[in-house]
């Protein structure tokens, strides 16, 4: 990455030692299946950020003070499988440092490795995904570790709840759990969906969000867009409740495809990211400490973590 602090804030605010937020970039865009580029989603992501306001108006907070780590990119690109134990290990790593961890990719493909991370961390873990598409096959083209693939293994350890969905393959259904799926048609004729959703929430809630989960009116840059998209401020609303009721401990945003010609969509991820920290911290003193509620003494969720990781 080219930026030495993110959204250029001064150096006082970007120390890891003292930062209660960290940024990990995955510039990486291995098993995208049409539009190519969402490698290049972290850096146009941090370009428009520099030139974003750092007051919050509508929570009157400039949430930047409780400092903000700009992490080493993960680079790994060797296979699907490298890159998302990569991520995995990334992640995990700074969760144990007691921060609050974001990761902006690249393609979906990398929350595989992030939310693995967090559900080894946190119990009882909520999965929020919203998306325009299921990402729910178990393989595909050869790789359990492919952007269709994002959400299949929370699918099976956390609780997934599916907000955006429209569009899928017929196998995606004999996976998916249809009372916590909230499919765009219906979201339309449904004034109470967000409670709903918010109601089937374990305390821990992990959000990730793939950007085409917009409409294309504003948000056309993304490898995949689909027409009946959700708009700004609604998806603002549904998110601040969601970071006023329950624990979020973390979150990824992907699928940012950078057109040269259209910068409003890049200023749309900056703006969201912005946003939900905003959201994160608007009850926290900028002199309190941050704790994440990750309990070193626990032994959460998975097999698949070694307590001997050194990180």
């Amino acid at each position: 990455m080219q930026t030495k602090t993110y959204a250029g804030i001064p150096e006082e605010f970007a120390k890891l030692e003292k930062a209660k937020v960290v940024l990990i970039p995955v510039p990486y865009d291995g098993t995208s299946t049409w539009q190519k580029g969402a490698d290049k989603g972290p850096q146009a992501f941090l370009d428009a950020s520099e030139n974003m306001e750092l007051y919050d108006i509508e929570t009157d907070t400039e949430v930047y003070k409780q400092g903000v780590f700009l992490a080493d990119a993960v680079t790994e690109n060797s296979s699907p499988e490298a890159m998302v134990d990569a991520v995995h290990q990334a992640t995990k790593r700074y969760i144990k440092k007691n921060k609050f961890v974001t990761i902006f990719g690249g393609e979906h493909s990398i929350s595989i490795g992030t939310i693995r991370a967090f559900n080894e961390m946190y119990p009882n873990l909520t999965v929020l995904q919203l998306d325009a598409h299921a990402d729910l096959r178990k393989e595909y083209e050869g790789s359990k570790c492919n952007h269709a693939c994002a959400v299949y293994e929370a699918s099976q350890t956390t609780n997934l709840i599916q907000v955006g969905i429209r569009s899928m393959d017929a196998i995606e259904k004999t996976v998916m759990d249809e009372d916590k799926t909230y499919f765009a048609h219906e979201m339309v004729e449904d004034s109470t969906w967000m409670d709903s959703a918010i109601d089937q929430m374990t305390d821990n809630v992990f959000i990730t969000i793939d950007l085409d989960v917009f409409d294309p009116s504003i948000m056309p840059s993304t490898g995949t867009p689909e027409p009946g998209g959700l708009l700004w401020y609604e998806t603002l609303d549904f998110l601040r409740q969601i970071f006023e009721e329950k624990n979020v401990v973390g979150f990824d945003i992907v699928e940012l495809c950078p057109n040269k010609d259209e910068k409003s969509s890049d200023f749309l991820a900056a703006k969201l990211y912005y946003k939900m920290l905003s959201y994160k911290f608007l009850d926290e003193n900028i002199e309190d400490e941050y704790d994440n509620n990750y309990d070193n003494k626990q032994k959460n969720n998975s097999t698949k973590y070694n307590e001997d990781d050194e990180y």
